[in-house]
């Protein structure tokens, strides 16, 4: 089954890629919901935070260090940002790998969704 989060990362289909290192990628969203819209991925394919076993416990915790530093490299830490992720149909997770919205640059609102 292909994965399009997969054919980003093996940079089979294009991307804005923001950020990457050996187990992380981050790239614009192609359809962005906010300003600032990158999602967060992990390179090893995990199907969903749901799917996360003790062995991703350092790869989780990067992730979120890595939004942090996109937020700043993106002028909106101090503003304030969103990182969301959606697990599941039900939480409208799109596309079946793990992935992290970084979101910001306008004021959102509460509840979500």
């Amino acid at each position: 089954m292909s994965c399009i989060f997969c054919d980003i990362r093996e940079k089979k289909v294009p991307a804005e890629i923001v950020y990457e290192d050996e187990d992380i990628m981050a790239f614009r969203d192609a359809d962005p919901r906010a300003p600032v819209h990158i999602l967060i991925i992990p390179k090893k394919h995990i199907l969903s935070l749901s799917e996360i076993d003790e062995e991703d416990r350092e790869l989780i915790g990067r992730i979120c260090r890595v939004a942090a530093r996109i937020a700043r490299q993106e002028s909106i830490a101090r503003s304030g940002f969103r990182l969301v992720v959606n697990s599941g149909p039900d939480a409208g997770q799109a596309v079946d790998h793990l992935h992290f919205h970084l979101l910001g640059g306008r004021s959102m609102s509460w509840p979500p969704g």
